[in-house]
């Protein structure tokens, strides 16, 4: 029963369910890039070069070797990276116009004109060589 429970919690977390709704549209969207690439753009490519991508084979020793399907397999999986990285690059551009740029801290050390020390902004005597520095304007 505790195992049930547990597995429940784990299940009903936000980010299990995000993933499994991620994997479920990516199956679908999977299969709209195969389709894609099958009923459109391997028949384009093969009106240019003769023949269809799909139909590429060899046979060795009675063995049919498909390398076309491979071939369109490699173009699906170009197209499904390019358009996951435009969508991840988008949202990426849309999570940065939300937050606000940081404002750069005040300092909090100054440097000693005489021995070139960094100090505390605070000084008014270096704590190197023990000559006078000037206080920093405030701003």
């Amino acid at each position: 029963m505790k195992m049930l429970k547990e597995f429940k919690e784990f299940v009903m977390r936000g980010n299990v369910m995000d993933l499994a709704v991620g994997v479920i549209i990516g199956g679908a969207f999977g299969a709209i890039v195969t389709s894609l690439t099958d009923d459109i753009i391997s028949p384009i490519l093969g009106i240019f070069g003769g023949m269809d991508f799909s139909d590429l084979a060899v046979n060795v020793n009675g063995a049919n070797i498909a390398y076309g399907k491979f071939i369109t397999a490699i173009i699906n999986f170009l197209i499904m990276a390019l358009i996951i990285f435009l969508l991840v690059k988008a949202v990426n551009k849309l999570m940065s116009l939300g937050k606000k740029k940081e404002e750069e801290a005040a300092p909090t050390t100054k440097v000693c004109p005489c021995c070139f020390s960094e100090i505390d902004i605070r000084a008014t005597r270096c704590p190197h060589c023990t000559s006078e520095v000037p206080e920093v304007p405030a701003e």
